[in-house]
């Protein structure tokens, strides 16, 4: 079994004792929850100021990176574990057989953090195993300030931790601890990462999206919204709710003064979010807006827009430059899913006002007809995210082949990864983020199929190129589960 200690993120280590247990529950249990899905012997065990997870090696990396995007832990120590340690002289003996060949031509320092009763100091140890490693390998010699390796070590009463590798962690607390909150979500980079950052934060983070374009567009949010969860909330179950805009827009078009078409939108979407949220309970929302970006976000719009709310609304984006919010897009691995997301809200934005009048906004929010919009709640659709997945199947009118026997097929692998499936048939590599030029580069004769790990990123992109360009010859490749 290979061995993890997980440092708690620092906040949650300044917390009063009640609050600090409440945390290192939820984050106990949040790791049980998403481990035990990938192997039922994986252990974790909790203590005040760390949690200790133990894996059969052969699922070692994908616990790692599990760990890795769970909120609560500040860093992740890979470590191989020795007990009845309780001499210098077995400690010494152990580092040796374990580090000494890796010493060869370098420069190193041992590090000791001890805890329990010894008749040794941290110091005495550091000293020792030193100038063993010294004596009985082929190192370049030891140094304080700058090693080529440092040989890390934690001893706990008799137990010996020799740190391997260590990690960043998340960060933030654990999920389940700060309540709910509902993101709007249009699957661009905006609205993806200041869900990211709640969810970071500890915030359990359920999706609303306004659909204004269509099947493509619904297929498109939902991946990427089942992506952040996979990846950051999987411990606990949220919501996916779909409001049906396009009536809504209709009525836009026809009520509303063109410059004011873009402020009056996100006022909608806000009275629509604040009624989905007290439906589930919910006291935030949260958006992707940022400060000037573009039209509807100066300070006088986003407060024409607040005014329609009494929710508390979050804006982690607010004082961030667009830079900063594509490097942390592609930080999470969220930045293709952006890219290929077309951005619908802009499109009825007609030389928009930047510093709209509220007595002018009062007049132009009475002429709309709200019935429009409540028949629209009304129509929404709420989905448990898991459930993503067939829903997308059902949704596209995309056939799925389940078996390459039944046709002569070229199967286009388009995950972001060099990795590539490996079929009996003709298979080639085109990322999701190119497949758009690069199709039309090939055969158009031939048969093809989309590939990808859940099945929901081909089915958006195989309805695209029929939709949009018109090709025929386009399906889904989901290998049966064996």
């Amino acid at each position: 079994m290979q061995k993890f200690i997980l440092k708690l993120f620092p906040e949650i280590m300044i917390k009063g004792p009640s609050a600090k247990r409440q945390m290192v529950g939820q984050l106990y249990n949040n790791l049980l929850t998403i481990l035990q899905r990938i192997n039922a012997k994986i252990e974790v065990k909790k203590y005040s100021d760390k949690i200790e997870v133990f894996t059969p090696k052969d699922v070692l990396p994908q616990v790692r990176q599990k760990l890795l995007d769970t909120s609560g832990i500040e860093q992740i120590l890979e470590v191989l574990q020795f007990d009845s340690m309780d001499t210098i002289d077995k400690i010494k003996i152990k580092v040796r057989e374990l580090v000494a060949d890796s010493l060869k031509d370098k420069t190193f320092v041992v590090r000791v953090k001890r805890s329990g009763k010894h008749n040794f100091s941290s110091i005495d140890i550091e000293k020792t195993v030193g100038g063993h490693l010294l004596a009985n390998s082929e190192a370049k010699g030891v140094s304080l300030k700058n090693p080529d390796i440092t040989v890390q070590m934690e001893l706990i009463q008799s137990q010996l931790n020799v740190i391997t590798t260590k990690y960043k962690g998340l960060s933030g607390f654990p999920i389940g601890t700060q309540g709910d909150i509902l993101s709007l979500m249009s699957g661009g980079f905006d609205s993806t990462v200041a869900s990211y950052l709640t969810m970071k934060r500890g915030i359990k983070t359920h999706f609303i999206f306004f659909n204004l374009g269509g099947m493509a567009h619904e297929i498109g949010v939902k991946q990427v919204a089942l992506y952040l969860w996979n990846k950051f909330g999987s411990s606990h179950k949220v919501k996916f709710i779909s409001v049906p805009f396009d009536n809504v827009i209709e009525e836009i078009f026809r009520s509303t003064p063109p410059t004011y078409m873009g402020v009056t939108l996100k006022r909608l979407m806000l009275i629509a979010s604040e009624k989905v949220a007290d439906d589930m309970e919910i006291d935030a929302l949260v958006t992707g807006e940022s400060v000037a970006q573009v039209s509807s976000q100066t300070l006088r719009n986003l407060a024409l827009i607040d005014q329609v709310s009494n929710k508390l609304i979050l804006r982690p984006l607010s004082t961030m430059n667009k830079p900063e919010i594509i490097a942390i897009a592609n930080e999470i691995g969220t930045r293709y899913f952006a890219e290929n997301m077309p951005e619908y809200c802009g499109v009825i934005s007609q030389n928009p006002i930047t510093h709209g009048s509220f007595k002018r906004m009062e007049k132009v929010a009475k002429k709309f007809n709200y019935a429009i919009l409540d028949t629209a709640i009304t129509d929404a659709q709420y989905l448990n995210i898991d459930e993503i997945v067939d829903d997308v199947a059902n949704l596209a009118p995309i056939e799925i082949i389940n078996d390459l026997q039944s046709g002569d097929f070229t199967i286009i692998d388009i995950r972001p990864e060099e990795e590539c499936i490996k079929t009996p048939c003709k298979t080639i590599k085109i990322p999701f983020h190119k497949l758009k030029t690069e199709f039309a580069k090939l055969p158009q004769d031939k048969e093809y199929l989309l590939y990808c790990d859940k099945g929901i990123m081909s089915q958006l992109h195989a309805q695209y190129l029929r939709d949009a360009k018109g090709n025929k010859n386009i399906r889904v490749y989901r290998p049966k589960l064996l």
